[in-house]
């Protein structure tokens, strides 16, 4: 008997199950919501009908409660998963492109499951999991590193179909005009591309790191500056609420980074960069809780967000182990944008100077323990660079598809299309498997991020591959397309400014190498 389930809200995601179960003769199908977690683990397949064997379910079922919209639905007057989430009908549609990697379709699901889709994310300092049970990894069979569970490659496909529907239309314009469209960022929110690894009942998807890593390489294969704004968001601000807030600020701040709230990382200065506990923003406690004064530069989303993670150094005499982290309302006294940066990449993202003057902040601002800010920081720049990574495999995708499609099908020399010519041939092959290499480090050190496994060198090697791979491609994707890839009439010469950065933030190359070269020595010194 066959059972179909359309438009399931699940883990309060923006994507929409369609799915087939071949149930028992003696099954009832059911409907099912939000609520049911076990069927939830077991039918996480979006974006198409998938034929399914129901895995030893109990002969008879109840329908349990639907889930509810979100609460920036709430607030806007939705009532339907499908008004919350757009993406859910875009992800039963055709994708824009051809995906890149197809899930394999299994019938012993619990044996053959991805490393990507562990249920528990497992943190150095807390306990945070996500709904489900944990899986044991030495009971799973291995999977080629960029396999995507049924879930990732719906986040994919649905994530691509936004991007080149809603987003591509105005990336000429916000690179032009240096800023980002306020709709394209409320529209991020309502997608749940916000609030990707947040659990449910803080009003997020509860998806896994790996899931976040799609969306943001999907991202960046249209636009790298919406791809940095939701990365930042995701992999820094809200995964240090996650790891060291307290229970009462993940109540305070984390539906409201799910939902409407833009998030920015504070810790870069102008003497402090890659030497970043140079720091020299201080800290100072007050009657009512801490007074913070001094400057940042370089920071990500300062235009866009109201919440910002500050690292102050607290205790000057105490050298770095003084650092300690805030959490900074914009609105609050004393807060002020300086600087906004004229950049030559990523336009439409802002980058700003902020300064910091007799700012005064609850108690309760304090995220983590006083001191331990510098290990934070560490600790989430090494998350971070996956994110980087997975950006820059994103927009080398964008650049060598842009142009290979244009040199197979448009441009023509001497009678025929360029790219049937051999040489230009060997040029495509070579960097399309040196993206492909990238993106095996990328999805490499998320998994094993995602495992509890040390990833710190594999982040490393991630983004400092991937961030070369970016600038050869997007710079000879240029050349394969001759004068239309110079004018800025299309996005060939964008995705080579946008792809400069890559090198520079979140730990430079010579940063990357730094650490790479630390711990090999490490493990081959006797």
């Amino acid at each position: 008997m066959l059972a179909r389930k359309r438009n399931v809200d699940v883990s309060r995601a923006m994507l929409t199950i369609n799915v087939i179960w071949r149930l028992p003769s003696n099954c009832t199908p059911v409907r099912t919501g939000r609520g049911n977690s076990r069927i939830k683990r077991l039918s996480e397949e979006v974006g198409a009908i998938v034929v399914r064997d129901w895995p030893g379910l109990p002969p008879t079922t109840t329908e349990p409660s639907r889930g509810h919209p979100s609460a920036y639905a709430q607030t806007r007057g939705y009532t339907s998963p499908a008004e919350v989430r757009p993406l859910a009908r875009a992800a039963v549609s055709s994708s824009s492109r051809p995906p890149l990697v197809q899930p394999a379709f299994r019938t012993n699901a619990p044996a053959s499951r991805c490393l990507s889709t562990t249920a528990r994310r497992r943190y150095d300092t807390d306990n945070v999991t996500t709904e489900g049970e944990p899986y044991d990894l030495t009971t799973m069979l291995p999977t080629p590193i960029t396999h995507f569970s049924d879930t990732e490659q719906a986040m994919a496909e649905a994530v691509s179909k936004f991007a080149n529907d809603t987003i591509l239309p105005k990336v000429r314009e916000m690179d032009e005009n240096e800023k980002m469209d306020p709709a394209i960022v409320e529209q991020l929110f309502e997608q749940g591309l916000m609030g990707i690894e947040i659990p449910e009942k803080y009003g997020g998807a509860g998806m896994n790191f790996t899931a976040a890593i799609v969306g943001i390489e999907e991202l960046a294969r249209v636009d790298p500056s919406v791809s940095v704004l939701v990365d930042v968001h995701n992999t820094l601000v809200n995964t240090a609420i996650l790891k060291y807030g307290t229970e009462e600020s993940r109540k305070k701040w984390l539906p409201k980074l799910a939902t409407n709230t833009v998030g920015s990382f504070c810790l870069s200065e102008p003497a402090s960069g890659s030497d970043a506990f140079a720091l020299r923003t201080r800290a100072e406690k007050s009657s009512n809780g801490y007074k913070i004064n001094g400057s940042k530069m370089w920071i990500t989303n300062s235009v866009e967000a109201d919440f910002f993670i500050v690292f102050a150094n607290l205790h000057p005499d105490k050298g770095y182990k003084g650092i300690t982290a805030f959490i900074v309302d914009k609105d609050t006294k004393g807060f002020s944008i300086a600087k906004k940066e004229k950049k030559l990449g990523i336009r439409a993202s802002s980058t700003c100077v902020i300064n910091f003057d007799d700012v005064e902040i609850p108690a309760g601002n304090l995220l983590g323990e006083e001191g331990k800010g510098y290990k934070y920081a560490i600790g989430l720049l090494n998350e971070g660079r996956i994110g980087i990574a997975a950006q820059m495999t994103g927009l080398a995708l964008g650049s060598f598809e842009n142009a290979a499609r244009y040199v197979w099908n448009d441009r023509k020399q001497f009678g025929s299309l360029v790219g049937e010519f051999q040489g230009m041939q060997h040029q495509l092959a070579q960097a399309y498997t040196e993206i492909s290499a990238a993106r095996a480090l990328v999805y490499n050190a998320a998994r094993k991020k995602e495992a509890g496994q040390d990833f710190v060198q594999d982040a490393a090697m991630a983004k400092l591959f991937s961030s070369q791979v970016a600038g050869k491609v997007s710079g000879q994707a240029i050349e394969w397309m001759g004068g239309m890839g110079f004018v800025r009439e299309g996005l060939a010469e964008k995705y080579w400014r946008d792809s400069k950065i890559g090198a520079i933030y979140e730990g430079t190359s010579n940063i990357q190498l730094t650490t790479i070269a630390k711990l090999l020595q490490r493990q081959y010194t006797k």
